[in-house]
């Protein structure tokens, strides 16, 4: 944890200050109560959390002692936050909620391991901030970089075209598209999804019901 925030938040890197902000517009940007932020690791930005918005709050990790830290950090959340050590590329089963967010980790799991938790939770909403890369390498050069040895062989490019083909086969219309430009020249891009499955009288129906 320490080597994996002390190289997110260097001068040169800024990713842990720029997920912040990002965390903050995700969490306040839609009309819902209950929230899933999948790949969780130590809670950044959770302290944006509303609990006079939210009724719920899921942490997601595949690392139980990221949330045991998490659940440290944050006991002021304890009436909302729900931790769950999940590996999401397994079958495993996973609450509803109205928001998915998932950011920089869709690089690790692929577009359609993605694809299966979102149809599983069922969102309205689905926000993902993915990282473009400028270069070669998808990690910058820092004093703990060993800290992210072997993680090449699990990591997908990412396109953000190729995201939002990806989320429109399964009924997500891209909604909102942010740039965050990073010090060392890469790109975190947001981009938000609404279910578009959406009947007459405003319910949303489930796409993925059989008949």
């Amino acid at each position: 944890m320490s080597d994996y925030e002390n190289h997110m938040k260097l001068g040169s890197v800024m990713q842990l200050q720029t997920l912040n902000k990002m965390m903050e517009k995700q969490l306040g940007a839609y009309p819902i109560q209950s929230v899933m932020i999948l790949g969780i690791a130590g809670g950044n930005g959770l302290e944006h959390i509303n609990t006079e918005k939210y009724n719920v709050v899921y942490g997601v990790d595949v690392n139980a002692d990221y949330l045991r830290e998490v659940e440290k950090r944050y006991k002021g959340l304890d009436d909302v936050l729900k931790c769950l050590c999940v590996n999401l590329t397994e079958a495993a089963a996973l609450p509803t909620a109205e928001l998915v967010i998932a950011n920089l980790l869709i690089e690790y799991i692929g577009y359609d391991c993605f694809k299966a938790v979102i149809k599983q939770t069922r969102p309205k909403y689905v926000s993902c901030g993915i990282q473009i890369n400028t270069d070669s390498s998808f990690v910058s050069n820092s004093p703990y970089l060993h800290a992210f040895d072997g993680l090449d062989t699990v990591h997908h490019q990412m396109e953000s075209g190729e995201l939002k083909r990806a989320m429109d086969e399964i009924g997500y219309k891209s909604i909102l598209t942010d740039e965050y430009p990073l010090p060392n020249g890469k790109i975190l891009v947001q981009t938000d999804f609404e279910n578009t499955y959406v009947i007459a009288d405003g319910r949303t129906s489930d796409p993925y019901k059989t008949t």
